[in-house]
């Protein structure tokens, strides 16, 4: 067997059907499935059951420990060469196998990963997501499958490791968030090889509501502070820009409440109309952003109906990450407590 492929759920029959339909259309045959449920209350083993003969699929129950160690725990399980890590709220199109496989004889390397794309199938406001998680006007841009200038760090959503190096380093770690850059760079640091192969990418539905996408994006936020008390030297200038972008809007509405109180108290010698001009040269820079986001969204997607989603995406996502980040920030660093104190609330139980 060449490839396994691995897969953790919880409480996603439906999206493990699709993804398991989408499986049988390979064009590359190589391969095994292996499901881990990881503690569900609505478990997907009927889903699991109707694809026995049709793909070689192997189903298991496990207690809930987060998706990091129920990958592990499918690896463990498998039999193939090189292991891909897949989300269950994913879709692979026919030739993304093969597309692998050929990479992998062109190039040989330890480890990989591919990006992701929004199906013409998915909800506007899953489109809207995906754009912003996508776009270099958010800084997601290599989600979207563009060259990065230094490493490229597989995610988990579409991730391969060959498994003696996956089995060598242990897998993932025990974070239940940010496990997989963690796992990308223990992979660097043992000196293997990651690449993106552009070719094999999947359709990633995310989060279907900006409810659970703000979670999704504030937990990110929190993971960045907790890799870099882990490897100081992870944390680069893009992962700060959320964070600023966060300060920076404050600041502006800030302004623009201030703006007619400033204008009447300490510009009083101005006319009064000047206080509300400084309202609107604070909204100015929020406003051209947004337009930007508007124009290139609808371009992308044909919609400017998407095209006005995305701008909500798009704050939803940077200003989720700020907030967690800087949440994270001032618990471990600055009152030093420890790895999960910020996720008490929000994702841990």
């Amino acid at each position: 067997m060449k490839y396994s492929i691995i897969v953790p759920v919880f409480n996603r029959p439906d999206e493990v059907d699709e993804l398991l339909d989408s499986l049988t259309r390979q064009s590359f045959k190589d391969f095994e499935v292996i499901i881990v449920e990881d503690g569900s209350a609505v478990p997907c083993k009927e889903v699991c059951d109707k694809y026995d003969g049709r793909l070689a699929i192997r189903y298991f129950m496990k207690p809930n420990s987060g998706p990091g160690q129920s990958r592990n725990y499918g690896v463990e399980r498998a039999t193939g060469d090189y292991v891909l890590i897949l989300d269950s709220d994913v879709v692979v199109p026919e030739g993304y196998l093969q597309a692998v496989d050929d990479e992998l004889k062109r190039e040989p390397c330890e480890a990989f990963g591919g990006p992701d794309r929004a199906a013409d199938t998915f909800t506007p406001t899953q489109k809207a997501i995906s754009y912003s998680m996508t776009s270099f006007f958010t800084t997601g841009g290599i989600r979207g499958g563009k060259k990065k200038l230094d490493k490229f760090y597989p995610r988990s959503f579409n991730m391969g490791v060959r498994r003696d190096v996956y089995n060598k380093l242990g897998g993932f770690s025990k974070m239940r968030f940010g496990e997989d850059i963690d796992f990308s760079i223990r992979i660097f640091k043992a000196g293997c090889r990651c690449r993106l192969f552009p070719g094999a990418w999947v359709y990633h539905k995310r989060r279907t509501d900006f409810r659970k996408f703000w979670r999704q994006v504030f937990n990110s936020g929190i993971a960045r502070i907790n890799l870099y008390k882990k490897y100081p030297e992870s944390l680069k200038l893009v992962h700060l820009l959320p964070m600023v972008f966060t300060v920076g809007v404050f600041f502006l509405l800030a302004v623009f409440i201030a703006g007619p109180i400033l204008g009447h108290t300490v510009l009083r010698d101005y006319d009064p109309p000047f206080g509300g001009m400084i309202s609107l040269a604070a909204l100015m820079p929020l406003f051209l952003y947004s337009l930007l986001i508007f124009i290139d969204s609808s371009i992308q997607n044909h919609s400017m109906h998407i095209g006005l989603l995305s701008i909500r995406a798009a704050f939803t996502q940077l200003m989720g990450y700020g907030c967690g980040f800087i949440k994270a920030w001032w618990q471990r660093c600055v009152l030093g407590k420890g790895e999960f104190e910020a996720y008490k609330k929000n994702f841990y139980k």
